[in-house]
């Protein structure tokens, strides 16, 4: 469907344009008309199926550009995520001059309070940060009409639930609110319960939550060898934008020098970076400066970075759907995508776990040996000297080049190019901290019952894991926005206590399904 058949206003159609959308995907088709039409919506969408601009559109088209208050919020999980929907916002906002602000931890709440006095139209934020200004009054919702509860599961998996319910609990009962989720928990059903009115669900069937040009394998690894393994496993692939998935911070650390180390442009991001470093890192890799970006799962939450043609776990997540969540970053807009799972004997029922999860059967993958990433190595060098040479401007070299010609053979010279530009792996040796092992797993059969839902396929549906071997899970307080709050200020003791009035009032829920499904 064009998004010219969805009542959108000229400015908002030509903002779209030149974002170079074309036709609606099917989130954006059916909730852009039923946002529009005021109605409540729970939307089961996850990155990188346009959910952003399926409430940012209609948000927009919605504000009332002589009101100065605060219209419409977002609350997001992570502060990349807030920062990427701000972004959105005021992009496609930009024709009709709608101002949007993103507020999260780990940045100057002064600042944050500044800007805040140019009367955003639209606010963006993670809960804990939303939680501080409303607490010191610098935030007011009462003329808010639209909230935002993007990556819903995903606060849930953080532990945001009562932050959320505390938040909600501020906004008048005259607004509509929006939930976009990847899997529909009880808990997340008993927010749209206690918050929502009538909600429409908008379920988008499994096909098209699959991501099936990712092609994916797996290769049987002991921690002592496989970074060796995987950098070998670089050299033969040459990847152009790639993910790593280490389980914790310092297994992320390790990962990031050891490939600094042996010459490969990579860079590192947890909890534990300052914002102003993990922005700059992301902005890094989103511009091509970076060929490899490594991450916990908390750190790459939410993040939506195209031309992803890699993603390597370094370590196998404990949680299936997490597994989902990390390769649905490449193979994305018609684009091949590769997916490399390193797994330890020990470790394979996990991976039988993903796989009936999935209903996927990985390819095993045999390591490269040392010929192998050797040629690979000379044709990337090929590839160097093709672009070098094909430059203008060695006119003035010409005569030193023949003097060395004179010298040296041609074959001597070509050979001492290719060893200046190759890397030897052996002389740069790296050591990679062994991780604590993941719990055995009884059968990973009788534990898939345990998964959400009837999915099918190389998805993108994502959950997340719950780490318990080291500070880089999902319930690492450090990685928590709210543990990034610069005001000591504790929340209201009573802040749950007006939420409980909505919840008396009986609901009744809509079921939209995809009619091209």
């Amino acid at each position: 469907m064009k998004f010219s058949e969805l009542n959108l206003d000229e400015q908002l159609l030509t903002a779209i344009e030149k974002a170079g959308f074309t036709e609606a995907t099917p989130i954006q088709e059916q909730t852009i008309p039923l946002v529009l039409g005021g109605d409540d919506v729970i939307g089961q969408a996850q990155t990188g199926t346009g959910k952003t601009a399926a409430f940012s559109l209609p948000i927009i088209q919605k504000v009332d550009m002589n009101e100065h208050h605060i219209q419409a919020l977002v609350i997001s999980p992570t502060r990349e995520l807030a920062v990427q929907t701000q972004e959105e916002v005021s992009r496609l906002g930009r024709g009709k001059h709608v101002r949007a602000l993103a507020v999260y931890g780990g940045a100057d709440i002064g600042r944050q309070i500044r800007n805040l006095k140019d009367s955003p139209q639209v606010l963006v934020g993670t809960p804990g940060r939303l939680l501080d200004h409303i607490n010191r009054r610098t935030v007011r919702l009462d003329h808010i009409n639209t909230i935002v509860l993007d990556e819903a599961d995903e606060m849930l998996d953080m532990g945001f639930v009562e932050d959320i319910e505390s938040i909600l609990s501020h906004v008048p009962n005259e607004h509509q609110t929006l939930l976009f989720s990847a899997t529909m928990p009880k808990a997340i059903m008993g927010i749209a319960e206690k918050f929502m009115q009538s909600p429409k669900i908008v379920k988008i069937k499994s096909k098209e939550l699959t991501a099936d040009l990712i092609d994916q394998y797996y290769i049987r690894s002991k921690e002592f060898e496989r970074f060796d393994i995987m950098t070998r496993l670089f050299d033969v692939q040459n990847p152009k934008l790639a993910l790593i998935f280490g389980r914790t911070k310092r297994r992320v650390d390790e990962l990031t020098k050891g490939l600094q180390a042996r010459g490969y442009k990579a860079e590192g991001i947890h909890g534990d970076l300052t914002q102003q470093k993990r922005m700059s890192v992301l902005r890094q890799f989103k511009n091509g400066e970076l060929q490899f970006l490594v991450a916990t799962d908390v750190a790459a939450r939410g993040l939506d970075i195209s031309g992803v043609t890699h993603v390597y776990n370094y370590d196998i997540p404990q949680d299936q759907d997490s597994y989902v969540h990390r390769i649905g970053r490449t193979g994305r807009a018609g684009a091949k995508g590769v997916a490399v799972t390193f797994v330890a004997p020990n470790e394979m029922s996990y991976l039988h776990a993903i796989e009936e999860l999935t209903r996927v059967r990985m390819t095993p993958l045999k390591p490269a040996t040392a010929k192998e990433a050797f040629h690979g190595q000379v044709q990337m060098a090929n590839q160097t000297i093709d672009e070098l040479v094909a430059k203008s401007g060695t006119e003035r070299f010409e005569g030193p080049a023949q003097e060395l010609l004179a010298k040296y053979s041609p074959e001597e010279l070509a050979a001492a190019l290719l060893k200046s530009l190759i890397k030897d792996a052996n002389e740069v040796p790296v050591h990679i901290a062994p991780e604590r092992p993941l719990p055995g797993r009884k059968s990973s059969r009788s534990n898939h019952g345990k998964s959400r839902g009837g999915y099918r396929g190389n998805g993108n549906r994502h959950g997340y894991s719950h780490d318990r071997h080291g500070n880089g899970g999902s319930r690492n307080r450090n990685d928590r926005d709210r543990n990034n709050r610069n005001s000591g200020r504790k929340h209201d003791s009573n802040r749950n206590s007006d939420s409980k009035r909505h919840s008396s009032n009986k609901r009744n829920f809509t079921i939209r399904k995809n009619p091209n499904a």
